[in-house]
This record gives C-alpha cells, sequence and structure tokens, in this order.
C-alpha cells in the first residue's frame, strides 16, 4: 500500500498570516514565518494551543503573555526553530520577558479578521522567540482555505488505494478541523510537528509502505529527503529557499499535479 503524507498549511491550504514585530509595531501579512525563524540562531517559532477566536481574543490585553499561558494553563509546542531550542528554553524565555503582551497577540487576529479572509482552517496563534535574548520578538496568527483542487485530489488518492496522512506545525485541533473538511480519520493528522517530527513519520511509515511527502518550505526538509519520493509545491506562490529545492524529488506548481506521478 502506499502512503502520501501532506504538510497543511501552503500545502493543502492556502495560507493567511499576520506577524506582528514587537520592536517596531509593524504588522505585515506577507512574511514568511519560517524564514524569520531562520534568520537568526535559536529562533522559535511557538503555537499556543489554544482556540484564537475564543481564549486569547477575548483575554484581559495588557497582561503579559507568560501570565496568561501561566493563568490560564495553556499549552504550547515549538512547530519550528533555527537550532536545538528545548521546551524549558521557550518557556525560560517566555517568563523572563516581560515586555510582550497579549494586546500583541490579539493584533495579528484582528489583522486576519479585519482583512476579511475567507479562513476555513484556522491554524492558530503563536510566538517567535529567541531563546539567546530571552525575548519574544514576534507575534503571529495565521490560517487559510483548502486550494480548491484539494478535496480531488484526496479522493483520486483514496479510491487509487492510498492512505492519506497530514503532519503539519499547526495545532492538532485545527488539522482535526482539516480531517474532517477532507474526510480522512483524524488519527491520521500529526499537529505540531516540527522538522524532526515529520522525518520521524515518514520513516516509521516507510516501515511497511512506499512513502510520497509533500510540502513546501524548511520545516518539511527532512521529511521530503526521509520519503520515497519527496514533492515540493509551489502553489502557495512564495519564494522558496534553494536547500528547499535541493531536499524535492519532483516539483509542482499545483497539487493536482501530483497525481500525475508515477508513486
Amino acid at each position: 500500500m502506499t502512503v502520501v503524507v501532506f504538510d497543511n498549511s501552503g500545502t493543502l491550504i492556502e495560507r493567511y498570516r499576520a506577524i506582528k514585530d514587537l520592536r517596531t509595531g509593524v504588522i505585515c501579512d506577507d512574511v514568511n514565518s519560517i524564514d524569520l525563524v531562520d534568520m537568526v540562531p535559536n529562533r522559535a517559532l511557538v503555537v499556543l494551543q489554544t482556540d484564537p477566536a475564543q481564549c486569547l481574543a477575548n483575554a484581559i490585553s495588557d497582561q503579559t503573555v507568560y501570565h496568561f499561558l501561566q493563568k490560564n494553563k495553556v499549552k504550547f509546542d515549538i512547530s519550528y526553530s533555527s537550532g536545538d531550542v528545548k521546551k524549558e528554553q521557550v518557556w525560560e524565555t517566555i517568563r523572563k520577558d516581560g515586555y510582550a503582551q497579549i494586546k500583541d497577540v490579539q493584533d495579528t487576529i484582528s489583522t486576519v479578521v479585519n482583512k476579511k479572509y475567507n479562513v476555513q482552517i484556522c491554524s492558530g496563534s503563536g510566538l517567535i522567540l529567541n531563546v539567546d535574548k530571552q525575548k519574544i520578538e514576534f507575534t503571529i496568527t495565521a490560517g487559510g482555505k483548502i486550494f480548491p483542487e484539494v478535496p480531488e485530489v484526496i479522493n483520486e488518492l483514496k479510491n487509487r488505494g492510498s492512505q492519506i496522512f497530514v503532519a503539519s506545525g499547526d495545532r492538532k485541533t485545527s488539522l482535526e478541523q482539516l480531517a474532517d473538511f477532507i474526510d480522512i480519520p483524524s488519527e491520521n493528522t500529526y499537529g505540531t510537528a516540527d522538522a524532526w517530527k515529520k522525518r520521524d513519520i515518514v520513516k516509521k511509515l516507510r516501515k511497511k509502505h512506499r512513502v510520497m511527502m509533500v510540502g513546501n518550505s524548511a520545516n518539511d526538509i527532512l521529511a521530503l529527503r526521509e520519503a520515497d519520493i519527496g514533492v515540493l509545491t509551489l502553489q502557495q506562490g512564495e519564494i522558496v529557499p534553494s536547500k528547499v529545492y535541493e531536499a524535492a524529488d519532483v516539483i509542482v506548481h499545483n497539487i493536482k499535479e501530483i497525481l500525475e506521478i508515477e508513486f
């Protein structure tokens, strides 16, 4: 049996994001969060495991991020990092940063809402922090809508006898919503999977199956290399680092093109 493992944001869904630079207060929606992390050693993209539209949006604005997470027992996970960053280092950084407030996260939520993006899947909100400086440097909220070709692609792959999995740096809850949209078992989704976890998922599946990995950015590199066939999709339309191209066996510009790959 063959298995296809998809990344989510930028691969299955057209991604929208808002990122706030806490040094300048500027909010932009055209910056790649993975690229931001890669610019500086020991930066980490941290996903908050809570619903932005409910828990975060309604929280007291002027409390620090640390106070909010501690008081509400909100869990977090590292989605991507530019070094060997541990969760205890992340928590210590959040604890020592007395500047970043929940308002900074709420500003990114409001930006996504005010731009009236057609968000079907809310990937969630998070932080980009620097464990060397022990500073939260950016806040982020992301979501998106499923690329129109995705349902057809998933159905055809299933008709051919392939199992479908999703391994993504997004919140587990958002991937469960995605599973409902594309009609796959929720247990076939792996949330907040960093580059190493994605690689390990592919490696485990390869013990019994032939595996295709489909991704679109640097956090997919290890999984692309590990898979029997690594596919880079450029449908998001963003600039992709050369190291991602080098990790892929096949490059497509539309997710539907993977149906043409001999597998």
